[in-house]
């Protein structure tokens, strides 16, 4: 069996409703298990500015299909939940990013993994800390806890833990 950290995120309304979604359909894939998913968290773009905040959260998966086969079962969720692709980090209805997969190192056209910029970015990486802390990213061969200690404090503060307020998606922030 296979583990797999797979980051998702969402800036289109109804944003929560596409990340459950996105579970949901992970979980229905015959040879994939959803086995811990983190708190969603609202964030900041990053790259294009000119755009909604974000909804980002991490999952934790077993399965027995390759590194190819999830990224192509993870397509094609986005397709089905209205991806586009128009702008790079643009808006988007969901984004389904594979951060890690067991700990290798894989560098195809079409995947790397672990995902080249998860190391730097504090939305990732605190969703992920919340599910394993002593998870090792190969490539620096530190923790994300250890990695997540090296990004800059203010960086971290825009990464805050969001709930459903009043049934209604909306900033319902609760500090971490």
């Amino acid at each position: 069996m296979n583990k797999v950290y797979i980051a998702l995120g969402s800036n289109i309304a109804p944003r929560v409703d596409y990340l459950n979604q996105a579970i949901e359909a992970i979980g229905q894939v015959e040879q994939m298990s959803v086995v811990k998913q983190s708190s969603i968290y609202e964030t900041e773009p990053v790259g294009y500015q000119d755009q909604a905040k974000f909804l980002n959260q991490v999952i934790e998966v077993e399965t027995t299909y390759s590194p190819m086969e999830v990224l192509l079962a993870s397509q094609s969720i986005e397709n089905k939940l209205g991806r586009k692709r128009e702008v790079r980090w643009g808006p988007r209805t969901i984004d389904l990013d594979i951060l890690l997969y067991n700990h290798e190192n894989i560098m195809t056209n079409q995947l790397i993994v672990p995902h080249p910029r998860m190391d730097s970015r504090a939305f990732v990486l605190v969703p992920l800390v919340e599910l394993n802390p002593e998870l090792v990213i190969p490539t620096t061969n530190q923790t994300v806890s250890e990695q997540l200690s090296l990004i800059a404090n203010h960086e971290k503060r825009g990464v805050v833990k969001w709930i459903k307020k009043d049934g209604v998606d909306e900033s319902g922030l609760i500090e971490n």
